[in-house]
């Protein structure tokens, strides 16, 4: 059995874990009438991450977002579940578009953990693909919105659950192949080792951007 690196970033796994499993968690609560348990749960982590936390900001935006779930589940039930992919997605198109205005941008401090020397033309690519996402989650948030508003619970979790991690999964194999067409002199290293390099310094880098002021 794989054993994984000490440092790998565990909250990091159990959140893209967390994010998988809620379309279809909150789906299968629409049906029994227990909506209200995946919610509950996604609030609970925050609420506990805000008691974990150190810094004061940090504790403060847990708690608002914890407290913002548990009040949703009492007034707005299903819509409350139904809009925390939106939530989500705000967040990183957030994360990631803040650094574009004060950088550098994040896509360039992701590929600074494995090269500290760029070719020429590497970072002008790292900001416009720092673009792409930020856009990519912006355009997701505003499809999640309007199905969880207007579509059938099924059309929600169809989109939540399966084209929005197909399409970023899309994303993210058509930038390897096309990064490895427009620079072909530039040593790549492959998608295994790309995300165990983000999931071990996935927490020093959101520490980073979250201590710059904008």
């Amino acid at each position: 059995m794989m054993r994984l690196p000490a440092r790998i970033n565990l909250h990091m796994i159990a959140a893209i874990t967390a994010f998988l499993a809620y379309p279809v968690l909150v789906y299968r609560g629409m049906d029994s009438g227990l909506v209200w348990i995946a919610p509950v749960l996604v609030s609970s982590l925050y609420l506990f991450r805000a008691f974990e936390r150190r810094d004061f900001e940090t504790r403060v935006v847990n708690l608002l977002i914890g407290g913002i779930l548990l009040a949703g589940v009492i007034f707005l039930r299903s819509m409350s579940a139904k809009f925390l992919p939106v939530l989500v997605q705000l967040m990183l198109c957030w994360f990631f578009g803040r650094t574009l205005f004060k950088g550098p941008p994040l896509i360039e401090r992701l590929v600074r953990l494995d090269y500290s020397v760029f070719p020429p033309g590497v970072a002008e690519y790292c900001e416009r693909l720092t673009w792409i996402w930020t856009l990519f989650f912006a355009l997701n948030a505003l499809l999640c919105s309007a199905l969880a508003v207007w579509a059938s619970d099924g059309w929600w979790a169809f989109y939540s659950g399966v084209v929005l991690v197909v399409s970023t999964v899309l994303l993210l194999m058509g930038e390897y192949f096309y990064r490895r067409f427009r620079f072909p002199d530039f040593e790549i290293p492959d998608p295994k080792t790309s995300i165990k390099s983000i999931l071990v310094n996935g927490r020093k880098i959101w520490a980073d951007v979250h201590a710059r002021q904008y």
